[in-house]
């Protein structure tokens, strides 16, 4: 009797250890690459603006001052949300939808939506505003998560599909009437937590194999959608130039070609941080989304590296959480956050280097712009809360 106490003992302390040892992971890794994004990105912000700042009698740290106040509100907002039960956000996914609905009404059809530069994205005051397209980005990946997390191997489904279409498709097309860029974000977006989630791959491979055709014969598509009344005239414009900017240096092709001569310029090693010649007017508000051909041009070849290596080590990360996910909900909250970051960041270099035409698509944590990057803060916060349920156990 003595000894199977003993041995029962020995097992319950032995229990105690094992418990003890098991600890929450928590993604330093992935805030450092965020912290250092974001510093840079205010580095930049000041160098690419300071002159046009001047010029509009501002002080030369105006861009970099607003942006790093809301910075630095997002990474605090980003450090309480990372330590929130991710399962937190499946709950109130259904009221997101709901506002983002709201917001994208108000911004496309009432006096209340801002428009600037001619695009009519903005709610607020013209002071104080913000984009609903950064919020229907965080939504559509909450909504696609916890559909998927639900519907399990339903997701396979024909009608499955349908009704996904019918939730989505909606929200996309009012952010894509004011805002083509983050349309094609948002439908990149779906695509790739949808292929990922499905055993069905062919309809996304056919998907692909579409959008390269349209790529390829992308003049004369968008002269047809143009007159079919699809595309504005505007965006045809867009397309023309993109195959021919030389054909356009005083208008559409300006600030590509300017763009081009920044990153040629740039050669290997850069004319050094803050010597740049194309932000001194040249390049329009190079500290949006043009911001890449500055680096080029200021830190050359070397600099434009460095920052695709940090992105593409933050992608990393995401995958690292993504496959240790407590679950499938955690999993693909990740993978979302994953697929807007991979695809935003391709659009920003494709468009800076004219792959495809000019959509006016930002560097994600680089470019000038608070609403974007507050709400990129609030996405990692989710990914860290994901990465802090992660339970390791040390041996």
């Amino acid at each position: 009797m003595l000894r199977q106490r003993q041995m029962y003992g020995a097992h319950v302390q032995e229990e105690g250890k094992r418990k003890k040892k098991a600890r929450r992971f928590y993604d330093y890794d992935l805030l450092v690459v965020i912290i250092f994004l974001t510093v840079f990105g205010l580095i930049m912000i000041y160098s690419s603006s300071a002159y046009n700042a001047q010029v509009s009698r501002q002080p030369s740290n105006y861009y970099m001052v607003r942006q790093g106040q809301i910075a630095v509100a997002g990474f605090i907002l980003m450090l309480i949300i990372s330590k929130i039960d991710y399962h937190f956000f499946a709950k109130i996914t259904v009221p997101a939808v709901v506002v983002s609905y709201i917001c994208e009404i108000l911004v496309t059809f009432t006096p209340l939506g801002i428009a600037v530069n001619g695009k009519k994205r903005w709610l607020g005051t013209r002071s104080l505003r913000f984009q609903p397209a950064e919020l229907v980005k965080i939504v559509v990946i909450l909504l696609l998560a916890v559909l998927i997390t639900r519907l399990g191997k339903q997701i396979n489904e024909w009608r499955v599909w349908g009704m996904i279409a019918v939730l989505i498709g909606p929200l996309a097309l009012l952010v894509t009437m004011n805002n083509l860029s983050s349309g094609i974000i948002i439908c990149g977006i779906a695509f790739v937590m949808m292929f990922i989630a499905c055993k069905r791959k062919w309809p996304f491979i056919a998907t692909v194999v579409l959008g390269i055709t349209v790529i390829v014969f992308a003049p004369s598509v968008a002269i047809a959608l143009e007159k079919a009344g699809i595309l504005h005239s505007y965006q045809l414009s867009r397309i023309l130039v993109w195959k021919n900017p030389e054909a356009y240096p005083k208008s559409g092709g300006y600030q590509v070609l300017q763009g081009l001569y920044a990153i040629g310029s740039g050669g290997l090693l850069g004319k050094g941080l803050g010597q740049s010649i194309q932000k001194l007017s040249f390049l329009p508000e190079p500290q949006n989304d043009m911001i890449f051909a500055v680096i080029c041009e200021e830190l050359g070849l070397f600099g434009a590296v460095a920052v695709i290596f940090m992105f593409l080590f933050m992608l990393y990360r995401f995958l690292v959480i993504a496959g240790n996910a407590p679950d499938l909900f955690g999993a693909m909250l990740v993978t979302g956050v994953l697929a807007h970051i991979a695809i935003q960041v391709v659009l920003n270099i494709a468009v800076v280097t004219n792959v495809i035409p000019n959509t006016g698509i930002t560097l994600p944590f680089i470019s000038y712009g608070g609403t974007s990057v507050l709400f990129l803060m609030i996405e990692m916060g989710m990914v860290l809360s994901v990465s802090n349920q992660i339970r390791l156990e040390q041996q």
